[in-house]
């Protein structure tokens, strides 16, 4: 009998910086509802899922940043959907801001938690690729994710999820090879990710019409190279200004796209994941454990 895992992507419409947590929530609610009835039993949400994408501003108030964090998962608000969860047997992968305390300081993280179908933790991600600038810079798309937060230090788990390793992505880490490359390696066999991208950048204007291209290729190449499924969710519309570009998108371990999102609103994509797929590409193309030459590969994990 074929192994599958049907998969939603939750595509979210723009966030508002006015839209409370609870209206979030009752959207993310609603979306996962969708899901369940079109059979799915995971649903993957985008990154920075319960806020408007406040990196696009310089915000030197303390306590308006923390507002855009969580203090803890689930949280008063949140709460419902994990219920919502367990209601409709339907897990989640969920980008958010995250606070934590750690090495005894206050930490802030752009963070993917993944919950199972009864909604309980399964495990967590911190993005590892944090880009943009802590400062803004002339003549670029204001992007100061440095100034909000620190590196992902969880390294790229991947866990159990109803006999499927699932491992997760946020946003910039899908551009890296490395992201798949160490999913793959620690075992994943499906990729969850979120992502929040701009239409248009200030500094690249020639290049606009390659902006939907640019986001899909890395990630055909990163399931196709890696034989990963790979399920990413995206913010789309115009957000307090800023058109994101959507796209959200199911590619199989062939690197062909299975599901595209069509809007850029809320919207629900399904796909019935054949898992053993992967093990066909590997037969034809990745033997991984016979052809790795990891002895070739240092210059890749040494300082540039």
């Amino acid at each position: 009998m074929a192994r599958c895992l049907t998969i939603a992507v939750a595509q979210t419409g723009p966030i508002q910086r006015s839209a409370s947590r609870a209206e979030t929530v009752d959207r993310l609610v609603h979306l996962l509802e969708m899901s369940a009835a079109a059979g799915a039993e995971i649903a993957v949400f985008p990154e920075m899922a319960l806020t408007t994408f406040f990196p696009r501003w310089r915000i030197d108030d303390q306590a308006e940043i923390d507002a855009f964090f969580e203090q803890s998962m689930p949280g008063l608000d949140t709460q419902r959907l994990y219920d919502a969860a367990a209601r409709l047997k339907v897990g989640f992968a969920l980008g958010y801001c995250e606070i934590a305390q750690e090495a005894g300081r206050t930490r802030h993280f752009n963070t993917m938690d993944l919950v199972g179908p009864d909604g309980g933790f399964i495990g967590r991600y911190r993005k590892m690729h944090v880009p943009g600038s802590a400062e803004p810079e002339e003549g670029t798309t204001t992007h100061l994710e440095r100034r909000y937060f620190e590196p992902g230090n969880l390294g790229f788990p991947v866990f159990d999820y109803r006999g499927v390793r699932i491992g997760m992505a946020i946003c910039n880490d899908r551009r890296w090879p490395e992201t798949y490359r160490m999913l793959c390696l620690n075992g994943a066999e499906v990729a969850l990710l979120g992502y929040n991208t701009p239409l248009l950048l200030d500094e690249a204007p020639a290049l606009a019409h390659l902006r939907m291209f640019h986001n899909h290729l890395p990630m055909q190449a990163g399931a196709y190279q890696n034989t990963l499924w790979v399920a990413a969710a995206a913010k789309a519309g115009l957000e307090d200004g800023q058109a994101l570009i959507g796209g959200s998108c199911i590619i199989a371990p062939t690197g062909e796209i299975a599901a595209l999102a069509m809007s850029l609103g809320d919207e629900i994509i399904v796909h019935r994941a054949d898992l053993d797929l992967i093990e066909t590409c590997r037969k034809v193309n990745f033997n991984f454990a016979l052809y790795r030459r990891p002895d070739q590969y240092r210059l890749i994990a040494e300082p540039v």
